[in-house]
């Protein structure tokens, strides 16, 4: 605390990211990044970029991109927006879109940083429950509300609505912005990019911090009619008019142009993630059904901050949240084949040591 702090500071209570330990040996399950490098064409492009043109700034429109982006998703180019990774893209879409009279909803387990953003722009909110499965229940969303907020598939859950569910919801609410937050969505759900077209309220947001394995880059977009990429564009422009960098713009033209890569790696890591949920459920535990990059589970007889602790002391990372109905649960992170396969030893191990 401190007297220069302003009031908005002091009532903040900020989000807190996934731990980045540094640990001998660590298998680091617990931030839901990608196990697999970038693809080449990548680094490729990044080093072609890295010249003396640096001293220039950089595209304020990342005109390049956005074309990338839009060409990728079949949409016309005003339908995009980029920014610094989805967490600047998200925020400018609280500031821009969902700041109104009547109260945002999302889910009572969730993105973390939903509610640390309301208190940040002042935002009143609401929470709906998940259902009794810990899914996302589009019913209990028909109220009054000034948006609506949700990842699809929903983190930590890993759980995932198809488009039937989508196009209610936005049929339900169609005075007020829905924002589908993508991270995941490539490992296994459907996009709603294609419900934008006829829908003026739907604003996807997507990163390449997961699929395409760029989470050291920053670089997130969002796809929606004009009128809400305006919204957007005028936030960023009063916040920050260059956002990504050169080599930001540069990497992720190649990352979303390398399509075979991005589907590559995707199956790979949900091959990886469909016999890590069948091991673990051999295991005893209960494992919700994933679409995303990770596993949401259970064991009934297991405390699950002791093994999260366990874990640890074994040099394996997994996230745990302490939060109520899902303090039980560990949210892990689907390494490669090989790490996946360290995780289950040590389970096996505290597990048996319990036992015993």
């Amino acid at each position: 605390m401190s007297r220069f702090w302003s009031p908005i500071v002091h009532s903040l209570t900020p989000y807190v990211p996934g731990e980045q330990p540094r640990m001998a040996n660590l298998i680091k399950l617990n931030t839901n990044e990608c196990p697999y490098g970038p693809s080449p064409r990548v680094i490729e492009a990044i080093r072609a970029a890295t010249n003396d043109t640096l001293r220039l700034y950089p595209d304020p429109t990342a005109h390049g991109l956005c074309t990338a982006i839009a060409t990728a998703h079949d949409v016309p180019v005003d339908h995009v927006f980029v920014g610094n990774g989805s967490d600047e893209v998200l925020a400018h879409a609280f500031q821009g879109l969902l700041n109104h009279e009547a109260p945002l909803l999302f889910p009572d387990i969730t993105y973390s940083f939903y509610p640390v953003y309301c208190g940040l722009y002042g935002i009143r909110h609401e929470t709906v429950p998940l259902d009794a499965a810990m899914g996302i229940d589009i019913a209990a969303y028909r109220r009054p509300c000034g948006g609506i907020i949700l990842p699809n598939p929903n983190a930590p859950t890993g759980m995932a609505l198809g488009l039937d569910a989508i196009r209610a919801l936005l049929h339900d609410h169609p005075d007020a912005v829905v924002v589908v937050d993508e991270a995941y969505v490539d490992f296994g759900a459907e996009t709603a990019i294609p419900l934008v077209a006829a829908h003026p309220n739907l604003l996807v947001v997507r990163t390449l911090s997961k699929s395409s394995a760029l989470a050291g880059l920053r670089v997130g977009y969002a796809i929606g009619q004009p009128d809400l990429i305006a919204a957007l564009t005028r936030i960023k422009d009063s916040f920050n008019s260059y956002p990504l960098d050169r080599l930001a713009q540069a990497g992720a033209i190649a990352a979303i142009e390398d399509r075979e890569w991005l589907a590559n790696t995707s199956a790979r890591i949900i091959s990886s993630r469909d016999r890590l949920t069948d091991s673990l459920g051999k295991m005893g535990f209960e494992v919700l059904p994933s679409r995303a990059n990770f596993v949401f589970a259970r064991h009934p007889d297991r405390d699950g901050a002791q093994l999260a602790a366990a874990l640890r002391a074994r040099a394996i990372i997994v996230r745990h949240f302490r939060t109520p109905r899902i303090a039980q649960w560990l949210r892990i992170t689907i390494g490669t084949d090989a790490e996946c396969q360290a995780l289950l030893h040590g389970l096996a191990d505290v597990l048996a040591l319990n036992e015993g």
